[in-house]
């Protein structure tokens, strides 16, 4: 989650009219339509190509009030009577023109959130249209962001405006006209934030430029292909770090960290981490996608959120056993997961933060072994809850994915990272990484200009990993995404004999390969025809599963999250995981 160059004058003219179209102090909260992200697309937005978002903000950090123009370029895909575009109805219209002309009132509405403008004629299919829309308003604000999300208006230490926005539940329609919907992505986007002398604007993309214009000045930034909830607003009192990274393809990549005045020393601390990171991503999955634009991280006033080149990052510099700030890895992973591999829908949010969720771990272990690996991947188990599937088949909202009690919630995460881990340990690192490297950049040899962003979705994976296996792997997404529960691996041991058997929730078959340590060897047992016995000598060492590869159902675990929940009734302290 971009080219029409206004002059700055002309937003500040036009923005002295917004008052009249100020909503009152009573204006009811934004529409359902608003808040839920990803509502099916309507027929006349597939018929919408996005060409281009060129995006004029001003943000009054006193009232918290926000001014926008935005010029947006659309081609027909099919013939086009009206457009339709998500935009909160309490930011006010004051005008709309349609390739140059003003319409009039009766030629568009937007009752709950979804812009209908009428054209004065059908524009064909293949043709262009323009249209320039002047809003204002006070945009919703988060309530405990970024969960559940919004504009974040705060102050640093020293009382200086402190602005950030984190709209992944709530969608893009928050703050500007868009097509709130994983695949509404604008091909261009262009972004003007005016903001006052003594505040930066960091932004997504590249900066194009910094115009003054008495006590204001306006940062130009541009970014290709944005993920419609990753494009964003800073506004704070930041001082810059920058380098460049030399990537093993050959390219150079801008970094830039913006932080605020007074972190200076632990900034250059976090801003350290950046090429080693860089490093492990590159080698292990592939090259940066935006090379072309930076590496971004800007400190925010809430947790975090992975806002395409300009990642949200607001963990307190917190130290980690792993040696690794885990929060701006994690974001940084949307980078790939998420920004050039972009969910059809978000019924396929897992392929966002699994994986993202994943790299956690497989970071550690670049850094530190087996043992990191191992002990956050123990983490991540006992917060499986396997209520709900990951995925349900159908589309979803964003809303509905990330309930915890009738969606999958943080099982897009946890569960979602352990199946990959799983999945690893089955076919093997090469099969894996290619098989990452197929879903993320399209083709198993990406480079720096070979590769563009596109969009994946769960059955994509699933056959990529049936090529690249050679074989049908479709039974294993069926148990661990399509179900709720996790197999249960049956474990008898009578006398010289040990018997394994797989159950699943719908008796699918389920022929995950099984090891056992018997004595000092180790042995991989063939699942595939059923329940298997095998001869282990009495009293003989015998340790299922010795290498961790197996996610399954735990009854130690069950139990542990049990004894969890009491604690927390009790308001005991809660002891952690590792």
């Amino acid at each position: 989650m971009h080219p029409t160059g206004w002059a700055l004058l002309g937003l500040l003219t036009v923005a002295a009219g917004f008052a009249a179209a100020e909503e009152s102090a009573s204006a009811p909260p934004p529409s359902s339509q608003t808040l839920e992200s990803g509502l099916p697309l309507t027929a006349t937005q597939q018929a919408m190509h996005f060409d281009h978002a060129a995006l004029h903000f001003v943000p009054d950090l006193k009232t918290h009030r926000l001014s926008g123009e935005a010029a947006l370029d659309f081609t027909a895909l099919q013939p086009l009577d009206q457009l339709q575009l998500n935009l909160d109805r309490n930011l006010a219209i004051s005008g709309i023109t349609l390739d140059g002309k003003t319409l009039p009132t009766s030629d568009w509405s937007n009752p709950q959130g979804l812009l209908s403008i009428h054209l004065p004629r059908p524009l064909p299919s293949g043709h262009h249209v323009h249209v320039d829309i002047r809003y204002a308003g006070h945009p919703l604000e988060a309530k405990h962001a970024p969960w559940d999300g919004g504009f974040v208006w705060s102050r640093t230490e020293d009382g200086q405006p402190w602005m950030g926005t984190a709209v992944e539940g709530e969608g893009c329609d928050i703050f500007w006209p868009c097509i709130d919907h994983p695949e509404g992505k604008p091909a261009l986007v262009d972004t003007w934030v005016t903001v006052p002398l003594d505040l930066a604007a960091p932004g997504n993309g590249r900066l194009i430029d910094i115009q003054t214009n008495g006590d204001t000045h306006t940062y130009h930034w541009q970014i290709h292909d944005p993920n419609t909830y990753g494009v964003t607003l800073n506004v704070g009192p930041f001082e810059e770090l920058k380098a460049d990274y030399h990537s093993r393809y050959g390219n150079t990549i801008p970094m830039q960290f913006w932080y605020l005045r007074g972190h200076a020393e632990q900034a250059r601390q976090l801003f350290a981490e950046f090429p080693t990171m860089l490093d492990f991503f590159e080698s292990e999955i592939g090259p940066y996608p935006f090379g072309s634009e930076k590496v971004g991280v800007v400190e925010t006033p809430y947790e975090g959120m992975e806002h395409q080149t300009i990642n949200a990052y607001g963990n307190g510099y917190a130290k980690s056993p792993y040696g690794f700030d885990w929060l701006m890895q994690h974001e940084f992973s949307h980078e790939w997961f998420g920004n050039q591999v972009t969910n059809a829908d978000w019924d396929d949010m897992w392929i966002h933060e699994a994986f993202a969720t994943y790299m956690q771990p497989l970071y550690g272990q670049y850094l530190r072994g087996d043992i990191a690996y191992f002990a956050m991947l123990q983490s991540e188990r006992v917060m499986v809850t396997n209520r709900v599937p990951i995925v349900s088949g159908h589309t979803q909202t964003e809303e509905q994915v990330y309930d915890a009690k009738r969606g999958p919630g943080n099982d897009i995460y946890y569960k979602g990272s352990l199946m990959l881990h799983s999945l690893r340990g089955l076919i093997g690192d090469q099969a894996f990484f290619e098989s990452i490297r197929r879903l993320v950049y399209g083709r198993p040899d990406p480079k720096p200009g070979n590769f563009s962003s596109r969009y994946a979705d769960t059955r994509d994976f699933i056959k990529i990993v049936d090529q690249v296996t050679g074989k049908s792997m479709d039974w294993f997404f069926q148990v661990y995404l399509y179900q709720a529960a996790l197999p249960q691996l049956e474990v008898q041991r009578h006398g010289g004999q040990v018997s394994l058997a797989w159950h699943t929730g719908n008796n699918t078959p389920f022929p995950m390969p099984v090891e056992l340590q018997i004595g000092q060897q180790t042995r991989q047992i063939d699942m595939s025809h059923g329940p298997v016995t095998v001869a282990v000598p009495a009293g003989e060492l015998l340790i299922v599963d010795p290498h961790s590869k197996l996610l399954r159902d735990q009854p130690g675990i069950t139990d542990y999250q049990q004894w969890l929940k009491l604690q927390q009734a009790r308001h005991a302290p809660i002891p952690k995981p590792w």
